[in-house]
């Protein structure tokens, strides 16, 4: 009882406080009125004013001038500041340092009523989850592919971040506790963290001449010195064979240690690599079948490895060129479950299929006259789906928005995401007559149905904020990054847009025709003051001139 009554007692202050500036605002007015004789407040507004009428037309200019250009410089400042982080710094630093100074806001209070509320909101809400960079399934060869796109263009496909994540991968794939004292291993690990290609190209050659089974070399050979896919191919397989022998060696040691365990996974993880990649390489090359093959193979297979790479999306790929839609589905039926990790080749590939019963028969105008069929409505279900978890690959899909080289790791439900979807699913999605027109027609339906997607999902969780953020760090400087939802300028670049343009102005129009201004600005500043003078006439002839004299003899 003590307690809740000392609440509301401090509820009761903070509040009061909180509109007390009010009361010493007008004791301030109140005081300044009363002693404006003492203080000589109207001889000096009068100095003032003389001083300002002596001014020349040349002092407006200039002050005019320098405010257009310092609020000019605070727009060009707050302008980089909203196209690198996405929000304004000037209200950033309002909402962060000067509202709780001036509120005088207290956690603590806040942290009890959390604290309280945490057993009742824990069985209603999940944890949302942060946000992860996950490797592309289907990343290209930086050789082949990404190296190719620099010689024709000049512009480096791919960030220094993402090519960092990819040697953190290597070194986490390919090296082990057991690699200490062996010459081609050790030179293999120093090469994963070269940023110069030209550096790590020759530490994989010294490597192979120390050992030629050294697959960690040939797999960086393939990657990044082979200039085709053919060629990748053919290194990827000289990879395989020795990978092969590595693995039945330590396989058979495997039990005897840590150490020998963990040279065990190692070659376990370099040969289920090399796999995927000459998996990739028949795909690329047009042998679908031997493709799925090595694909299927693949999936069955158990190691932590496997949760990394995301095989039967390369799977799903490869089926949909060969339009063996029966066992996409089939492949679907096993991953689009709900205790599993979702993807947008996941969500898209299962509204494709959905869409290619209806597509070629779909109009929207007769949909609109009689309404959706069950087959229509499930189809239009599922690609609100689709776009709830990522919402940019509608935009490629439709080709609103130019396509760039996907990166090596992606964000799901970001633009890098978007950007490696599309890349490769584009054709499927032009292979099934009507789809795009169907998605076209739909998609951006999804979005009355989320009216504040950062706070409530429909199918999905709340959608991340951190996605723009990673994506710019993903993706080239040359690509501009999709935003979802698209954010508006802030009031205060508006603001500060508004008065460089107003002060810019003011200062052309004084320097060409000063006196006309010098009249606008006097008759402006009566304008202005014309309701403060007729207040304190008011007050003059409301309240006695002797109030503070009688208050003394009181």
């Amino acid at each position: 009882m003590v307690l809740v009554v000392l609440t509301k007692i401090k509820c009761w202050v903070v509040w009061s406080w909180t509109y007390l500036w009010a009361f010493w605002f007008l004791l301030v007015v109140f005081a300044l009125y009363y002693l404006r004789g003492p203080l000589k407040i109207k001889d000096n507004i009068e100095m003032a004013t003389m001083f300002l009428s002596t001014l020349t037309p040349k002092f407006y200019v200039a002050l005019t001038g320098t405010s257009s250009l310092i609020s000019g410089l605070i727009l060009i400042f707050e302008w980089w500041y909203f196209r690198k982080y996405g929000t304004s710094f000037i209200e950033q630093v309002s909402l962060n340092h000067i509202s709780p100074w001036i509120g005088g806001g207290d956690t603590n209070g806040d942290t009890n009523n959390i604290s309280t509320n945490a057993n009742t909101t824990s069985t209603n809400q999940q944890p949302v989850p942060e946000c992860k960079v996950w490797r592309n399934p289907l990343n290209l060869f930086r050789g082949a592919e990404y190296q190719r796109f620099y010689w024709a263009t000049n512009k480096e496909p791919l960030t220094y971040y993402d090519m960092n994540l990819s040697a953190q991968d290597h070194q986490t794939f390919f090296t082990c506790e057991g690699d200490c004292g062996k010459g081609e291993y050790e030179i293999m690990q120093t090469a994963w963290r070269e940023r110069n290609p030209v550096a790590r190209i020759k530490a994989a050659h010294e490597a192979l001449e120390k050992n030629p089974d050294c697959a960690p070399a040939y797999i960086l050979l393939a990657e990044e010195e082979a200039t085709t896919i053919l060629e990748a191919e053919k290194i990827l397989k000289q990879a395989l064979r020795a990978a092969e022998m590595n693995y039945r060696k330590s396989q058979q040691v495997q039990h005897q240690g840590s150490i020998m365990e963990s040279l065990h996974r190692r070659d376990t993880n370099v040969l289920i690599y090399i796999k995927r990649r000459l998996a990739m390489c028949a795909r690329k090359l047009g042998k679908l079948k031997e493709a799925v093959k090595m694909f299927r193979d693949l999936t069955k297979e158990v190691p932590p490895i496997m949760n990394v790479l995301n095989i039967h999306e390369n799977l799903i790929e490869t089926l949909l060129e060969m339009q063996a839609y029966a066992d996409v589905q089939a492949v679907l039926a096993k991953y689009d479950d709900i205790s599993l990790p979702k993807s947008a080749t996941i969500c898209y590939t299962a509204a494709l299929l959905k869409a290619r019963v209806v597509a070629d028969k779909f109009s929207p105008d007769i949909a609109s006259k009689r309404g959706l069929t069950t087959a229509e409505m499930t189809a239009v279900e599922a690609i609100h789906r689709a776009v709830e978890f990522n919402p940019h690959v509608p935009k490629y899909l439709l080709e609103m928005k130019p396509l760039i080289l996907p990166p090596e790791h992606v964000l799901k439900r970001g633009d890098s995401e978007a950007i490696a979807y599309a890349f490769f699913h584009l054709p499927h999605w032009k292979q099934v007559e009507g789809a795009l027109n169907l998605l076209h027609c739909t998609w951006e339906g999804t979005f009355r149905m989320l009216p504040y997607p950062l706070e409530r999902g429909h199918l999905f969780y709340p959608y991340p904020t951190c996605t723009e953020c990673a994506d710019r760090e993903l993706l080239p400087a040359f690509h501009e990054v999709s935003v979802y939802p698209k954010k508006e300028l802030p009031f205060f670049i508006l603001f500060t847009a508004g008065l460089c343009s107003f002060t810019a102005l003011l200062a052309l129009l004084t320097h060409q025709y000063p006196e006309p201004m010098g009249v606008v600005a006097k008759a402006m500043l009566g304008w202005v003051s014309l309701p403060f003078h007729y207040l304190l006439d008011k007050l003059e002839a409301i309240l006695p001139s002797n109030l503070l004299q009688q208050l003394s003899r009181i």
